[in-house]
């Protein structure tokens, strides 16, 4: 049974009725050999909503430097419409940290499913590729 969807470490309450930052179908090529979308594919959707959104909020470039929560609740199959939702959690000198929350909508079931929740902080980088200020 899916977990039900309520606030994670930091709250993105009622994700569901905001506009996610991106959505994506995984395709056949996504999954492994038990049929289940790779957690490094939706890692990868995770990090791409993450810099939309750190960038967006820091105006300019941003680079991954870290992630420092990930937790997988549930599986992601073909044909699931995937969400990712984001919110600024914390911002530095140079760096942001951005809460991500990956919902999930299967293709006979309107229910909302929780698969994935983490935490990526980017950090603001120039033209010459060194970290700058926000």
């Amino acid at each position: 049974m899916a977990e039900p969807i309520a606030p994670g470490k930091y709250a993105l309450s009622a994700a569901a009725h905001r506009e996610p930052v991106i959505r994506a179908v995984p395709m056949p090529s996504d999954v492994n050999s038990n049929g289940d979308v790779f957690g490094g594919w939706v890692m990868s959707q995770m990090d791409i909503a993450g810099g939309i959104l750190a960038s967006q909020v820091t105006d300019g470039r941003v680079a991954t430097v870290a992630v420092t929560a990930m937790t997988f609740n549930n599986p992601i199959r073909v044909g699931d419409v995937v969400s990712v939702y984001g919110e600024v959690v914390k911002t530095g000198t140079t760096s942001i940290t951005v809460a991500l929350e990956t919902l999930v909508t299967r293709r006979k079931d309107p229910s909302v499913i929780r698969v994935t929740e983490g935490t990526f902080v980017y950090v603001a980088i120039g033209d010459d590729g060194r970290p700058r200020k926000l």
